[in-house]
């Protein structure tokens, strides 16, 4: 019930943004105006999707994207983190003037766990509500505060303070759909399947897993999503656990980056429940992991199809 609460109050938020830009409070041209001010729409001008792992809050997010009614250009998607690294490529004011004309702005996962980032957005978002900016936002949990079936919306609400009131928070209960009545995730084959099988795929890509590890460390995470743009499938040999809290959170970044463009990620060594160590899945970034459990896990079934078994 929860999750078509949300369908249907995303619907009418979207709707409700199709309003041309007078009717959101904006001034006109270089600022100068209407003999009378517009009066802003009534309600909060801004969504918080709140909700565990797998219940589908980054497609009802995405949904909420294609659902509005304005030009792609008027509207954003995208992650706290390509946020944060986009304040850091244009500076402050250049993506302040860059987002304000925006209708809607997504941002999926805002992190929670960052102090100094979280402040940084709220006070862009802060600037870009004043323009009329509409939000819409999940997060992750802080750190200590990851009680069982418990989310983060009193969390959200507190860090982001004086934005607060510009959210309606929406509850989505459910399994992680990732799993839902579907078998366990499949093994991991063997070196030489998975080598045979990167060799017969068009445009696989062949990955010592260590090796990728290393890789990774040496590429910013902002640029993660252009290593995985056009890859049929991702074949890694020799998984094993990860060995440091760095190393994981960039292989988080990664299996986000290869379930957004839905890549089948075929594997020998260890299973990919077995990436974590039991201190990393009880500390402060347990979700960002369970969560990276959860997508690789779906990619690899996807990833069966590819193999030529007896």
């Amino acid at each position: 019930p929860s999750q078509s609460e949300a369908v249907r109050v995303l619907e009418e938020f979207a709707t409700g943004l199709g309003a041309s830009p007078a009717a959101t409070g904006k001034r006109g041209f270089l600022g100068f105006g209407r003999s009378k001010a517009p009066k802003a729409p009534a309600g909060p001008r801004g969504v918080y999707l709140d909700g565990g792992y797998g219940v589908g809050k980054t497609h009802l997010l995405a949904s909420l994207w294609h659902a509005t009614p304005a030009e792609p250009e008027r509207k954003a998607f995208g992650t706290f983190v390509e946020l944060t690294n986009l304040v850091g490529a244009l500076g402050f004011q250049q993506t302040v003037r860059t987002l304000s004309d925006h209708r809607l702005l997504c941002i999926d996962e805002f992190e929670l766990d960052d102090p100094g980032d979280t402040v940084l957005v709220s006070s862009l978002l802060a600037r870009l509500v004043e323009a009329g900016v509409a939000l819409a936002a999940t997060s992750n949990t802080l750190p200590g505060k990851l009680g069982e079936g418990r989310f983060a919306a009193a969390d959200f609400l507190r860090e982001i303070q004086g934005l607060s009131a510009h959210f309606r928070t929406l509850r989505i209960d459910g399994e992680d759909y990732r799993h839902r009545g579907l078998p366990e995730a499949p093994a991991p084959y063997s070196d030489e399947q998975v080598t045979r099988a990167a060799r017969a795929t068009e445009g696989a890509s062949l990955d010592d897993f260590p090796a990728l590890l290393d890789h990774l460390a040496r590429v910013h995470p902002s640029r993660y999503g252009a290593l995985t743009d056009g890859l049929a499938a991702v074949c890694l040999t020799g998984v094993r656990p990860v060995p440091d809290q760095s190393t994981a959170l960039r292989l988080v970044v990664l299996a986000d980056r290869l379930y957004d463009r839905e890549v089948p990620v075929l594997a020998s060594g260890l299973p990919f429940d077995r990436l974590f160590g039991d201190e990393m899945l009880k500390g402060g970034y347990r979700k960002k992991y369970f969560r990276a459990i959860s997508r690789l896990t779906a990619l690899a079934r996807d990833a069966a199809r590819l193999v030529d078994t007896p």
